[in-house]
């Protein structure tokens, strides 16, 4: 299987690079999991799903800053198999970071034992396959990352604590799909949207006539929960919102945020955030929970759950709550802009997280990347940054690193797009040990794409439609952007 950019999606960032040991002091805690295929029917047919100990979504990883983290992992499907820890920053210690540039993957009937610290991190993550497509089938599952009790949280304690993926879903094999992209087919438009791997509630007589198993959360009047939403998708853009329920909006991916009402979110692939969610309404009925794709036209319904009031009678009243217009860019890009950091909160550690002044640091290296629509490379449909399309090599990078084996990969990947013909290549960006990095990606491809930076966090600067220039970072926060390890980038946007 090769790796290709093709469902990423693109920012501009500049990115604080890091290193801290780990403290002999902090707790273990110990896991085991079997990775085994299970049956399910998100969508009303039965087909075959990748669960965690018999469940899917898979187990919560719940932890605490500092603690360090040994997990078993036996494999028992029918081929290799590695497990991201997506927004865990692996400081020093990228060998468990679960990618193929780390990593060799677990043979099927095999096993290996992860571990690694949750060092002065806070917040909320997801893990999931990072091979073979594999995500497509499930394999995903929440990690939390609690502050220590010396470390105030920036609001009170909610009454409850609610995970939720949503994704996009097809109903065709990840092993399917994988030959699909590879070939001249392409992915196509999902067959629909799901929400902890349950199917819509029967909104329409159509649904209702599916039998669709669908999701509740039950709740009590008056209390306050908070709900961490994943895009554990692989290609789609979703809207969520709550019927009637103001989103307050308090962390993403380990930054906790400038607290802001929303009546709904974009979350962009790969994407996670915390809400407060104030049950506040008269409860004398359900109401609706609902996840619709965006900038596509062709899903066939969207993810309805039902959120569910002790005092409920009835079920939800009226039509489903409005998106946003389906292919509005411009509310995307200004919803993704007003996200702010929370400069007086403390995070992982007593300080606050304003106290690094990222606008000031001198940047040693500046990459701008463009990634254009996949074409036909060496027999196959390839997506390109800078005019290449990555090939993982049988030797895992860390390993070549560590033992100086040459030629398994090329340190030239170029700072800015090339003037030539498109090529298949291992090639490598070459950072600056403790360098600060401006990454400007700009998206010349027709469907919205999202980048995630394995192991570190980046602080999104800016964000625009069109070309960027050196005039560009005139425009630039350079106060409280926020900092997070999942962007997006709009079709001809360009974060930085």
């Amino acid at each position: 299987m090769r790796c290709s950019p093709v469902h990423l999606r693109c920012i501009s960032v500049v990115v604080f690079l890091s290193v801290t040991g780990t403290l002999a002091a902090d707790p273990y805690i110990f896991f085991d999991w079997t990775v085994s295929y299970l049956t399910a029917s998100p969508l009303g047919t039965r087909q075959q799903v990748i669960g965690i100990n018999g469940q899917f979504p898979g187990p919560i990883l719940n932890v605490t800053t500092n603690w360090n983290v040994v997990m078993n992992v036996k494999n028992n499907l029918d081929e290799p198999l590695l497990l991201t820890w997506n927004g865990i920053q692996q400081r020093k210690n990228s060998w468990q970071d679960g990618v193929l540039g780390t990593n060799c993957p677990i043979p099927a009937g095999w096993n290996w034992t992860y571990e690694f610290q949750v060092k002065d991190q806070i917040g909320s993550f997801f893990y999931f396959p990072s091979t073979n497509f594999q995500r497509a089938s499930g394999g995903y599952g929440g990690i939390i990352v609690n502050n220590r009790e010396i470390i105030p949280v920036p609001f009170a304690r909610p009454d409850g604590d609610v995970t939720l993926f949503i994704s996009d879903w097809y109903t065709k094999s990840h092993k399917k799909l994988r030959k699909d992209v590879e070939g001249k087919n392409g992915l196509g438009p999902p067959d629909g949207i799901v929400i902890n791997g349950f199917g819509p509630f029967p909104y329409t007589r159509e649904l209702a006539s599916n039998a669709i198993p669908f999701g509740t959360i039950n709740v009590e009047p008056g209390k306050t929960y908070r709900f961490r939403v994943h895009n554990s998708g692989i290609a789609t853009s979703l809207n969520f919102r709550i019927q009637n329920h103001n989103l307050l909006l308090v962390e993403t991916e380990g930054s906790y945020t400038v607290q802001q009402n929303y009546t709904n979110m974009d979350i962009h692939v790969g994407q996670s955030f915390s809400f407060l969610v104030t049950m506040d309404q008269s409860g004398s009925n359900d109401y609706y929970i609902v996840v619709s794709p965006r900038f596509v036209t062709s899903v066939k319904a969207s993810g309805v759950a039902i959120l569910r009031y002790s005092s409920s009678q009835g079920p939800a009243l009226g039509p489903l709550p409005d998106p946003p217009a389906e292919l509005d860019t411009f509310f995307s890009m200004n919803q993704a802009r007003s996200i702010r950091l929370n400069l007086s909160a403390g995070a992982a550690r007593p300080n606050p997280q304003g106290s690094f002044k990222y606008g000031q640091i001198t940047v040693t290296d500046v990459y701008v990347i463009v990634n254009r629509p996949p074409e036909m490379i060496e027999g196959r449909l390839r997506a390109t940054l800078n005019g290449i399309s990555y090939i993982p090599p049988s030797t895992p990078l860390k390993l070549a690193q560590q033992y100086n084996i040459s030629g398994v990969y090329k340190l030239d990947f170029p700072k800015r797009p090339m003037n030539r013909h498109p090529r298949v290549d291992t090639s490598v960006i070459n950072g600056t040990f403790k360098g600060f990095v401006e990454i400007i990606f700009q998206n010349s491809d027709t469907t919205v794409k999202s980048y995630h930076l394995d192991g570190y966090a980046f602080f999104v600067v800016g964000m625009d439609f069109g070309l960027w220039t050196e005039n560009s970072r005139s425009t630039y926060n350079k106060g409280d952007a926020v900092a997070r390890s999942t962007t997006c980038i709009l079709v001809h946007g360009r974060p930085s």
